[in-house]
């Protein structure tokens, strides 16, 4: 069995013979000069040499401290270097992924099985939330971000971008699929999402009233009489499937529902959208699994 000095001794010697100076091992440790100077003569009795010269300043390596460094610090290199490669094993396979509530249910859960069954071996941490999380800090490994201009705060690329079309369920407008009027929109209940009011670009009603007046003469005031207004697109969508009115909502998020026929256009008029980007940083360490989530998420688009 190996005989070897208690770490805290080995470590309060390769702190000052690094630093050369008690005092600065002292602070990088947080411990005191004197519990780093009896640490030290603690070793200097279980090897039976001085290790330090303290007379005159400043402090240097005696003859045996110098043949003790070298050893020592490629030791607690070599350890470190160890735990950041076990841990590095431990987590490369899974992937935090951040982005809003309504992309993670309406267009990534629809797609889990297909990444479970092409990538077994990545578990993904789905983080939805409305708040934009700091990659550099690494809140989070890799984003799906919805903005109108390319994100800035990683490696950004487009998936696609979104129309936004006015829409409602046939048990509300009716099964005869149609274009509407806008006085003909007008008959029925409004259901608007909440959108940031500096965004005066945002698809909401009175975005879409501008845009239809280049197309009709007269656009009765939609936005003035919005009958329920979602601070979350996702109840907006279900409840615009539920019939209890129409909407202006993302193609994107009801493909599904236009594709079955759950719910219909109601009007030639459209408005632009937003672009879904995929955004991690440079250098990741979890560089394979994110370009593997890339590539994999341009598939699905």
């Amino acid at each position: 069995m190996r005989r070897l000095p208690p770490l805290i001794e080995l470590r309060a010697f390769e702190a000052a013979a690094r630093h050369l100076s008690f005092k600065l091992a002292a602070n990088e440790l947080g411990v005191t000069p004197t519990a780093v100077s009896h640490q030290i003569r603690l070793l200097e009795q279980y090897c039976g040499q001085r290790l330090f010269r303290r007379q005159p300043r400043p402090l240097s390596l005696t003859a045996a401290g110098k043949q003790l460094f070298p050893t020592i610090r490629d030791g607690f290199n070599g350890i470190a270097e160890a735990l950041a490669d076990v841990g590095a094993v431990q987590i490369v396979h899974g992937l935090r992924v951040t982005t809003t509530n309504a992309i993670a249910a309406r267009w990534l859960l629809p797609k889990l099985t297909h990444w479970r069954r092409t990538h077994p071996d990545i578990s993904l941490d789905i983080i939805s939330t409305f708040d934009v999380l700091d990659l550099s800090a690494g809140d989070a490994d890799v984003a799906i971000r919805y903005a109108r201009n390319q994100p800035i705060d990683g490696i950004a690329r487009e998936l696609f971008r979104d129309t936004f079309h006015v829409v409602g369920s046939p048990s509300l407008v009716g099964a005869p699929a149609r274009m509407h009027t806008p006085f003909e929109l007008a008959d029925f209940p409004r259901i608007e999402t909440g959108w940031p009011p500096m965004d005066v670009e945002a698809p909401t009603w009175q975005r879409w009233e501008r845009e239809a007046r280049a197309t009709y003469l007269k656009v009765p005031r939609l936005a003035d009489t919005v009958s329920l207004r979602f601070e979350e697109e996702l109840h907006a969508i279900d409840s615009v499937v539920a019939g209890q009115g129409i909407a202006i909502c993302s193609d994107i998020l009801i493909r599904d529902e236009l594709a079955t026929g759950k719910l219909r256009r109601l009007s030639e008029v459209t408005l632009p959208g937003y672009g879904f980007y995929v955004v991690h940083r440079v250098h990741h360490p979890k560089g394979v699994s994110i370009v593997a989530f890339c590539d994999w998420a341009f598939q699905m688009a």
